[in-house]
């Protein structure tokens, strides 16, 4: 507890975190909401995690596998691209940016008048379903 006791935060900080807060907030209730699910539910801890499933097309017991150490870090990412897929962003890129930049990508997913919600792809092939079918003649 000593290391609390000397850890001293600029105000400076505090304010840059708290903003940064209230946009991933922002971006996540326009997301929501765009999915046809509640938007307070992004203020309430845990529930939120079980929306994001849903939006996804995962059963709610998936939330439990943010609880698992090590695991939780692959199945973050894993979400997060079913996510970018759900609104059709199927690419390499989409997918890579979407991990990197996750706080604006999701800002982008939920405020942009142009992404449209798809459906949940749990289950599907993401790479595969973006891909046109040739009819053989």
């Amino acid at each position: 507890m000593e290391y609390f006791d000397n850890l001293e935060l600029d105000g400076g900080v505090v304010i840059g975190f708290l903003f940064v807060t209230l946009v991933a907030m922002a971006g996540n209730w326009r997301l929501f909401v765009k999915s046809g699910q509640p938007g307070w539910s992004v203020v309430v801890p845990g529930y939120n995690v079980v929306i994001a499933m849903r939006i996804v097309g995962r059963p709610d017991s998936h939330a439990l596998r943010f609880l698992i150490p090590g695991y939780n870090v692959f199945f973050f990412f894993k979400t997060i691209m079913e996510l970018a897929a759900s609104f059709g962003k199927r690419s390499n890129l989409d997918f890579g940016m979407a991990a990197v930049f996750n706080i604006f990508y999701i800002l982008n997913l939920g405020l942009s008048e142009d992404e449209e919600y798809q459906g949940p792809v749990f289950g599907q092939d993401m790479v595969e379903a973006k891909r046109p079918h040739l009819a053989v003649v």
